[in-house]
């Protein structure tokens, strides 16, 4: 199915280059962009009283001052324009990034923990902005969006962000090794994998000179100012940067671990926990609710040190004289489950903790201070940076969901947001390969989810015949079904899930990429295999 954007940008404000950052797994309720629903509650006299969302939030300051914890993207957000109900279309990197790469549903481009490769005959927004005659650069630190997974195209340089020097190669192991006999025994079996010079000053970088709790943001942040400040050419330009910092594992600085701990808890006892997804959704270790505190005071630091590098990319634009002409964007891809739910990470569920993210555009007309609450997705972004842009793309036009929100934008608003989960990663056979016996909650999770939100109600919807329904002004924590209260609800929703898809169906499993041993390792790390 194929939506217009409308217009094609030329009669209204155009930026020259855009900037396009991703905040990899930041959740809306943390860094302070918030559903106006979230806020408040409808009381059962017509009151409004503070939701349950509101003092669950873990956005205030750490210091009790009320100050931002995240102030780069608060400004952005002061002199542009938030988005307080935007969504992402999958709860994970490589479905959510193929869907605001394409204009796509997970569905519709087929990339999922099934088929782990975004295909060739789909139109990517790089490649739009690439024909368009406009600098392509990217700079990802997640291992799912590289060239190695269908992700390159359209780039004239996509780098991999925590490497020194670029390289097929990934010194991962030994980055990871929990001590010097470790890194020793991996520097020998993957020294020689590929050059051993520039393996090994990778290696060097990481061990050495890479700051403490970073996981490729400032590196990246530092070749992008080099690159804004020596680039030959004046052409306008199209960045992509993925920075990785809040992702599991927590491990920030520091100095910002400290700022955000629960009073009580020490650096000590925050790096002691155990954070392994997987292994908690199969019991074989438990988190407590006191622990869990201090995994979301250690993710907050996480989200407070990545905001310093979007001020700081921000700094690099204006020294660079290229802020004034520029759309800035910084978003989540998708959401974490610290606790919520039960859950920990962001795989086998729909819930708005994974899905509702972050989203701030500065730039064009993006400037003037506006807060939106109308429902937008992630896969809106192809239609709306080339409509800002003033380019259009009729390839990819003709194969997107995508709506711009563009303000002066022709599009019709939306009136509900869709998501999916196409197909369980990682696997319940990997899941059992590893773990043996599962428990029968996680069996439950080997299924296929849809699910259809409006500002009013939430439906989600399994291959298995599960169903929940919320209504989100009273129960924004999505805590009480109210699918067997309400049946003639639930058939309009699933009938609208099914106009908008086709009917629910086993996703189909391919041979998906034969990936390096480095990229396992680095994607076990992050707790996908």
């Amino acid at each position: 199915m194929s939506e217009s954007n409308g217009r094609d940008g030329e009669s209204h404000s155009t930026v020259r280059n855009v900037v396009f950052v991703v905040l990899d797994t930041a959740r809306a309720r943390s860094v302070g962009i918030q559903s106006i629903a979230d806020e408040r509650v409808v009381a059962g006299d017509g009151r409004t009283e503070t939701s349950p969302a509101s003092v669950d939030r873990d956005v205030a300051s750490a210091d009790g001052t009320g100050a931002s914890e995240t102030p780069a993207l608060s400004r952005l957000a002061e002199d542009g324009t938030a988005f307080t109900n935007a969504f992402a279309t999958a709860p994970w990197t490589l479905p959510s990034h193929a869907s605001f790469f394409t204009g796509t549903y997970p569905s519709e481009h087929g990339t999922h923990g099934g088929h782990t490769y975004l295909d060739d005959d789909l139109r990517t927004l790089p490649e739009a902005f690439a024909d368009a005659g406009v600098r392509t650069i990217g700079v990802s630190n997640n291992t799912w969006i590289t060239e190695e997974f269908g992700f390159h195209r359209g780039f004239d340089d996509l780098r991999k962000g925590w490497q020194f020097i670029q390289s097929d190669a990934d010194m991962g192991a030994v980055v990871r090794g929990e001590n010097l006999r470790e890194k020793i025994e991996a520097t020998r079996n993957r020294l020689l994998d590929g050059n051993p010079f520039v393996n090994a000053a990778n290696i060097l970088y990481s061990e050495l000179f890479q700051p403490a709790g970073d996981d490729g943001a400032a590196r990246s942040t530092d070749w992008i100012a080099d690159w804004l400040t020596d680039r030959g050419d004046d052409r306008p330009f199209f960045l992509f940067c993925n920075f990785i910092e809040p992702h599991v594992q927590y491990d920030p600085p520091k100095e910002y671990a400290k700022r955000f701990l629960p009073d009580g808890a020490s650096l000590e006892d925050a790096t002691a926990i155990r954070q392994d997804p997987r292994a908690f959704d199969c019991e074989d270790y438990d988190i407590s609710d006191d622990e869990f505190a201090v995994l979301r005071g250690l993710y907050r630091a996480e989200l407070a040190y990545v905001d310093r590098h979007v001020g700081r990319l921000r700094a690099a634009l204006e020294a660079a004289g290229e802020w004034d002409d520029t759309l800035f964007v910084v978003c989540g891809d998708h959401g974490e489950h610290i606790g919520e739910h039960g859950f920990f990470g962001h795989q086998y569920n729909l819930y708005d903790t994974l899905l509702h993210v972050p989203l701030v555009c500065h730039g064009g007309p993006f400037t003037d201070g506006e807060k939106r609450d109308d429902l937008v997705q992630l896969l809106d972004l192809p239609a709306t940076l080339l409509e800002t842009a003033g380019i259009d793309d009729p390839k990819l036009r003709e194969q997107w969901s995508s709506r711009s929100f563009h303000p002066d934008s022709e599009s019709e608003s939306r009136d509900a947001v869709f998501a999916e989960y196409v197909s369980p990663q990682p696997s319940i056979d990997r899941l059992e390969a590893r773990f043996g016996d599962i428990p029968d909650r996680v069996r439950a999770f080997d299924r296929r989810l849809r699910a259809v939100r409006t500002d009013d109600y939430k439906y989600v919807r399994g291959d298995d015949g599960f169903e929940r329904l919320h209504h989100v002004p009273t129960d924004p924590l999505e805590e009480t079904d109210i699918s067997d209260d309400d049946p003639q609800r639930v058939r309009e929703f699933s009938r609208r899930l099914e106009a908008q898809f086709e009917p629910l169906s086993t996703a189909e499993e391919t041979a998906g990429v034969a990936m390096r041993e480095g990229t396992k390792e680095r994607l076990a790390d992050l707790g996908y295999l």
